[in-house]
């Protein structure tokens, strides 16, 4: 990977509910390798199937990825439900 590269910042909703935070340059990708539950999916996330992809957002660089994903993993789980409602509605 280079630098050049888009980072995104996604969040996945699993069956019971529960929330997912990652970093990746191909959200599309990503998500399909959780889905399939093999050796590249997030071990948190293997069995906790089907999984939605609830929200994501172009970051920029890897370092202001990571930033990012360190503090949308410091939100509440309510904050976090408000941050992907607001795309949502923003996305209608």
């Amino acid at each position: 990977m280079t630098e050049t590269q888009q980072w995104h910042l996604y969040m996945i909703r699993c069956h019971g509910g529960e929330l997912y935070t990652g970093v990746t340059t191909d959200v599309e990708r990503r998500f399909k390798e959780h889905q399939a539950g093999g050796a590249k999916a997030a071990k948190y996330l293997r069995g906790r199937g089907p999984l939605q992809l609830a929200y994501h957002e172009l970051i920029g660089d890897k370092r202001a990825a990571h930033q990012r994903e360190w503090q949308v993993k410091q939100l509440s789980r309510t904050q976090k439900l408000q941050l992907i409602a607001k795309k949502e509605q923003g996305s209608n």
